[in-house]
């Protein structure tokens, strides 16, 4: 019986969460930049859901941390806001303008 008490008590002590606390950037830090150079490009074309499904079940340690993972490498792979284009980058042309009247000769 003692010996029991003593299983549950070691299973229920090394079952905590080691993401706990630490940002979505961090938890990609440690856990998968030793394969993955950048976050992004990782979440392109993945359902929310189906990619926190995945991540809770090969690389996250908890459903939180798994959801918080998914949704910054979702962050990450947003096209840049309109107008924040690279410096020295041309400006995006307008639309066409008409032509000017022709005047009589």
């Amino acid at each position: 019986m003692i010996l029991a008490a003593a299983v549950l008590t070691v299973t229920a002590a090394a079952a905590q969460n080691l993401d706990a606390g630490k940002s979505p950037a961090k938890i990609f830090a440690e856990g998968c930049a030793t394969c993955h150079r950048s976050p992004r490009g990782l979440a392109k074309g993945r359902f929310s859901l189906t990619l926190s499904w995945f991540l809770r079940d090969h690389y996250a340690t908890s459903s939180d941390s798994a959801k918080a993972l998914a949704a910054y490498l979702e962050s990450v792979d947003e096209p840049p806001p309109r107008g924040s284009g690279k410096p020295g980058a041309k400006a995006p042309r307008s639309a066409p303008r008409p032509p000017k009247p022709v005047h009589g000769q």
